[in-house]
């Protein structure tokens, strides 16, 4: 999932990890940036969307809040014997308008999803499912979406069947061993027969099968969430609702989580990080850990200018990650090694070799020799706690390539996914991760594969795609790791996005909240935390 934030994250808390216990009437304040777009599951894929997301709907799978392990959630049971075709059997479940979770319901959201005129950023996540091909077309540059794309032959996937209300069959393409890992993710969440039939109503009161219902939502504000008391989940939530807050800056967050007039904030910004001020001002009340999150800086290679993999590869060994982690993180965040963060299975160690280590002379002997011109740009939104550190690694790039470095704030989030959602980015930019399920796979195909979900460059390289499908097509979780990793290399060469660090959290709150629990995925866990008025 893309992150909106350099500084946030997960890992765990204080005491937490089952349901919050006794329900109370307080209502909790979060810090998040807003939505990109309304909520809707299959067009969510960065974080602000994703919390308020994940809070109201639930899955055919969750995953723990420590460990990120995906266990059963409205699946009762998920049952395949080759890898291909898989049973899932329903719970008794409701969405918030009381009509019934069905088989159907999944059947319908996926097939919207995936329908390429409908225009989802998240339909690329059906591509295993058998019939997608014929639901999604792809122009020549593999840009798929309404108006690039020629209408598909039809309008669902062939890989779909309700075989009655609480059974669904899904049938892929190819055997896939991390698809029932995947179906906690927000795209694979269901959708009521309410956003059918009006779609418009829906976005203005979404409603959805979690454990909290929509109340409000104010453009630049806040969204407002309630506890849905009919909620079919096992873990319950304590705390009656919840207030997702829209700051202008983390510094403003920040103070008032310090004064007790915010309740949880995960972007401690960098001036709090510095000399670890933040366990001072938060005495009993932070935490400090890593999480499945990693940071990167992208590059649109829609542009000519950053077409050739030299330049890229320079900028990479330009940078002084172990000197901006000690100056802005005070040594919280480790320089990332590959493209896969630390405890997701299939990583595997020093990926990037040499690429990822600070070489200033033969970063420069690199760079001169491509013959970029213009001064080198990075960008962000200025709304996240990232001008620090990308001005630090600005700092760095300039004096190993004697070339300026200049950082470039784009005022809000909103602009900026803006700009790269149209192709419209001119400048090298940040592009954080955080991980959508705990699995290697999720930290390639989105962004590397051609036509990925979240693959905001362009980047394609056949050879890379075949490899991925490979992969994704292997008989075993430990074949399919194998071929990821060599998919992870040959990525790493063509350089297509720098890693920077891997992400940790450090996570802040009120007096008021206990049982603070930071997510494997980098949200408050919402079940565990309680709260006192």
């Amino acid at each position: 999932m893309l992150l909106t934030s350099a500084c946030g994250g997960s890992g765990g808390g204080t005491d937490g990890g089952g349901s919050g216990g006794e329900q109370t009437d307080v209502t909790i304040s979060v810090n998040s940036t807003e939505p990109e777009n309304p909520l809707v599951p299959g067009n969510t894929n960065e974080t602000g969307g994703g919390k308020v997301v994940d809070a109201l709907f639930t899955g055919l799978v969750e995953y723990d809040p420590r460990t990120a392990e995906p266990s059963n959630a409205v699946a009762e049971s998920i049952d395949t014997t080759d890898s291909r075709v898989y049973t899932i059997r329903l719970k008794p479940w409701t969405f918030h308008d009381g009509t019934p979770v069905t088989a159907q319901s999944f059947v319908d959201s996926w097939n919207y999803t995936a329908y390429s005129p409908n225009g989802q950023q998240n339909a690329s996540f059906f591509a295993q499912i058998a019939g997608f091909d014929q639901v999604n077309t792809e122009d020549p540059d593999g840009t798929s979406g309404p108006l690039q794309a020629p209408q598909p032959p039809a309008q669902a996937m062939s890989g779909l069947r309700a075989v009655d209300d609480r059974t669904l069959e899904v049938t892929l393409a190819q055997p896939f061993s991390v698809f029932p890992t995947q179906l906690g993710y927000q795209a694979f969440m269901p959708l009521p027969q309410a956003f059918f039939t009006d779609r418009a109503a829906f976005e203005a009161n979404p409603v959805g099968n979690g454990p909290f219902r929509f109340v409000s939502r104010q453009p630049g504000a806040n969204i407002v969430l309630e506890r849905y008391e009919q909620f079919g989940g096992e873990r319950k939530p304590s705390v009656k609702g919840v207030e997702f807050r829209f700051y202008e800056s983390v510094e403003a967050a920040y103070a008032d989580v310090v004064s007790g007039n915010l309740d949880f904030l995960e972007i401690i910004p960098p001036s709090a990080i510095a000399g670890n001020l933040f366990e001072t001002d938060l005495p009993g009340r932070s935490v400090s850990q890593t999480y499945l999150g990693l940071q990167r800086i992208g590059f649109p290679l829609y542009d000519a200018r950053f077409q050739n993999p030299q330049l890229r590869q320079a900028l990479s060994m330009a940078i002084d990650r172990e000197a901006v982690n000690q100056q802005i993180f005070n040594g919280l965040k480790p320089p990332a090694d590959g493209l896969v963060a630390p405890n997701v299975p299939g990583r595997i160690d020093g990926q990037c070799g040499e690429l990822c280590t600070y070489q200033p002379a033969k970063a420069k002997q690199m760079f001169d020799a491509t013959g970029f011109q213009g001064p080198i740009e990075l960008t962000s939104n200025a709304d996240s706690g990232n001008a620090e550190w990308m001005q630090a690694t600005c700092v760095t790039i300039t004096q190993a390539l004697g070339r300026e470095c200049n950082f470039v704030p784009v005022p809000t989030f909103g602009e900026f996914r803006s700009a790269i959602n149209g192709r419209e980015m001119s400048r090298i930019y940040r592009t954080g991760w955080v991980a959508d399920y705990p699995s290697i796979e999720n930290f390639l195909n989105p962004m590397y594969r051609t036509g990925g979900s979240t693959n905001d460059g362009e980047y394609s390289n056949p050879a890379v795609d075949a490899l991925l499908a490979r992969a994704d097509a292997a008989p075993s979780t430990e074949e399919g790791n194998a071929l990821y990793q060599e998919a992870e290399r040959m990525i790493i060469q063509d350089m297509p996005a720098i890693p920077l660090y891997f992400q940790s959290v450090q996570a802040g709150w009120s007096p008021r909240l206990a049982n603070v629990t930071v997510t494997q995925l980098r949200e408050l866990d919402l079940f565990s935390v309680t709260a006192t008025s």
